[in-house]
């Protein structure tokens, strides 16, 4: 217990405090009052929400679905991350009841900033609570106990986490059409979940995403020499043998930013017009600087 306690890190529950707050603005300032939905286990909580006695609270949904899930995720996902997650939705209900109950803001009929335009609410909904969720991952934890679900079950029924998620809410969004008897509330849905859905790419892998470039040389000298001398950086250096002419050659990998591309095809080529280029996307970056 001792050495969970000492893993935990302040700055990753200021970030996930910050990220709750942010969660419940995007959903009780613009889409409760328009009666749009999140995904997963959140539009699942809107959802019991609109169609149960006032009492039970959207608040209350997000705990008592949410943290069960995560308590049963806690073998797989480990203790800091459940620990992380409950703080978050904690947090993200915690500010959802204040902004609807406790503070002056009418959130009963339309949203106050967008009005009753489905479009801008489904879209700054979605990217709001996109914020929200992405930081909660960047910290560590997760702001929906669905992911923890499709982390555990999807391997064993034969489908990719992304999937799991995607069929989950499309059930979701097809009962919502079907208990209210309204489609048109339903497909803006959509529009919110994939406006969360990439901004949760953004925060978490960044808007400009770092490159990788594999080069397949036969003159890793020169290359490798003009490379480091024109962006400033080290490469690193693969021997390697072809599979056609069992000729010796070396694999050049090399990261860079998309500006950076044309300028690199171009360094290569000019060195060995027939060295093999492949450019792939890079999520993330990490490097000690002290070495």
């Amino acid at each position: 217990m001792k050495n969970i306690l000492s893993s935990l890190k302040f700055k990753n529950f200021a970030l996930l405090t910050l990220a709750g707050i942010i969660n419940a603005f995007g959903i009780t300032v613009f889409l409760s009052p328009v009666n749009l939905y999140d995904s997963g286990i959140s539009g699942t909580s809107m959802l019991i929400d609109r169609i149960t006695p006032d009492f039970i609270t959207l608040s209350i949904m997000l705990l008592v679905l949410n943290i069960p899930l995560f308590v049963f995720g806690l073998k797989r996902q480990g203790a800091a991350f459940t620990i992380y997650a409950v703080f978050a939705v904690a947090v993200y209900s915690l500010s959802a009841w204040l902004i609807t109950d406790v503070l002056p803001v009418d959130v009963t009929f339309a949203s106050p900033l967008a009005g009753q335009d489905l479009l801008l609410c489904a879209l700054f909904g979605g990217v709001i609570s996109g914020v929200g969720s992405g930081l909660a991952i960047r910290a560590g934890g997760a702001m929906d106990g669905i992911e923890v679900m499709a982390v555990i079950f999807a391997k064993r029924i034969g489908i990719t986490v992304g999937t799991f998620v995607m069929i989950y809410n499309v059930i979701l969004y097809i009962l919502c059409g079907v208990i209210l008897q309204n489609w048109i509330l339903p497909l803006y849905s959509i529009v919110t979940y994939f406006a969360a859905l990439k901004t949760i790419d953004f925060i978490v892998e960044g808007i400009d995403r770092a490159k990788s470039a594999m080069i397949i040389t036969t003159k890793p000298d020169e290359i490798c020499e003009k490379l480091s001398e024109e962006f400033g950086t080290g490469t690193t250096r693969i021997e390697c043998v072809g599979g056609y002419l069992k000729q010796e050659k070396t694999i050049i990998y090399f990261v860079i930013n998309r500006f950076q591309i044309s300028r690199l095809k171009d360094i290569v080529h000019g060195i060995d017009a027939a060295a093999y280029v492949t450019i792939s996307e890079v999520a993330d970056v990490f490097k000690n600087n002290n070495h």
